[in-house]
């Protein structure tokens, strides 16, 4: 029997939530027992693009993500939804948790991925197959497995860089530094409105609004891009409540905007393709660089275009200008030594990559970069994969 291995990576995990996205199309009945077989690709009649090494079963790991996991069986890891069975006769059977095992089985001829065993016991139903009675699992919902890194999402939410419109118009912001001070630094006492009663000792992360972020094709304003200051607790509630510098970056201004240092981040979502077509545009890359896996970048569509967690988007490359010297078999290049000789020729789009939207404004999106096989810049196309 083939088995696979995920190289562990720590990260914090929550639930994936109950009402996760099952099957695309008509699910078999609970009845119908599913059957093993080889292990199909498209090209010998299965319609889901499984790798040609796909493990008859995986044994879930701490520190596993959804994504991870599809790519163990999936080239193409938003087809998830279409190769998730989901068992009825396991408790919560949307979740995946560490320990689990994953069987690919076939139903209707067509690959279905089910969990087999939870923690070691066997849920399999059906003629001549075992069932597992109902039970309460110890584990927590927290435990379960998530699409994609909780605390680099988390991470990047509690000191955010790119900057919603609404974002920056709703925060909470810096009125003043005690003793008149016109800048802070650690050690110093910050005054802010808009907390709200916020518990002493909740921490905020102190951020500077920088640039503006333009639809490219609009200009419409969309947000900042932002440089993360510094952070503290509030020592003292109220409006303006004072806080404590105790985490500088740089010197804290009149104006900065708090965010709170410990963010709830929904990532109970599973990868999947729009089902309508997306033409957006890298608008901004965390701290002005080329990307790389994991990290974030800020689209210029949001859900008003229908965008929303989980989305798969392919990243391409804006096509060169070249100019073609050649067109008549290179002699008229050799008959001329002006620059300017030849037609100016549109090289095609090239795929760099694949994000994952994780936050959707209206006219806004966030999205993790999951893979890369060239550097993802600003300016550069997101679409349909």
């Amino acid at each position: 029997m083939k088995t696979a291995n995920l190289a562990l990576r720590p990260a914090i995990l929550l639930s994936l939530v109950a009402g996760l996205t099952v099957t695309v199309g008509v699910l078999a009945p609970a009845s119908i027992l599913a059957q093993d077989a080889p292990a199909q690709t498209v090209g010998s009649g299965s319609n889901i693009p499984l790798t040609a090494n796909a493990p008859d079963e995986y044994v879930v790991k701490t520190g596993d993500t959804l994504w991870d996991i599809s790519k163990v069986f999936l080239r193409e890891p938003w087809y998830w939804p279409e190769i998730w069975y989901v068992n009825p006769q396991v408790a919560n059977p949307h979740l995946i948790y560490p320990g689990d095992v994953l069987k690919l089985v076939y139903v209707d001829g067509q690959p279905r991925l089910t969990v087999a065993q939870r923690g070691g016991e066997t849920v399999e139903s059906g003629r001549g197959g075992k069932r597992l009675s109902p039970e309460v699992r110890r584990e927590s919902l927290s435990q379960a497995i998530t699409a994609i890194p909780y605390d680099i999402v988390a991470s990047f939410m509690g000191r955010p860089t790119l900057l919603s419109k609404d974002q920056v118009k709703s925060a909470p912001y810096v009125v003043a530094m005690r003793d008149s001070h016109m800048i802070g630094a650690i050690g110093n006492e910050v005054y802010a409105r808009g907390i709200g009663q916020a518990a002493p000792e909740t921490r905020y992360s102190v951020v500077h609004v920088e640039e503006e972020l333009r639809d490219p094709d609009t200009k419409a304003l969309l947000g900042y891009s932002g440089m993360y200051v510094g952070s503290g607790p509030v020592a003292t509630q109220g409006d303006p409540a004072k806080l404590v510098m105790t985490d500088s970056t740089r010197e804290v201004l009149q104006g900065d905007k708090l965010f709170p240092e410990s963010v709830d981040v929904n990532v109970d979502f599973v990868p999947h393709a729009p089902s309508s077509d997306v033409n957006a545009s890298i608008i901004a890359v965390r701290s002005h660089t080329v990307m790389g896996q994991y990290q974030v970048v800020a689209l210029n569509r949001g859900s008003s275009s229908g965008l929303e967690p989980g989305h798969i988007l392919a990243v391409y490359q804006r096509g060169a200008k070249v100019r073609d010297t050649f067109s008549e078999g290179g002699l008229a290049a050799r008959r001329s030594t002006r620059s300017s000789f030849g037609n100016n020729v549109q090289l095609p789009d090239e795929r760099a990559g694949v994000l994952m939207v994780f936050k959707a404004f209206d006219k806004l999106s966030y999205a993790l970069v999951m893979e890369t096989t060239h550097e993802i810049r600003q300016g550069d196309r997101a679409k349909n994969p």
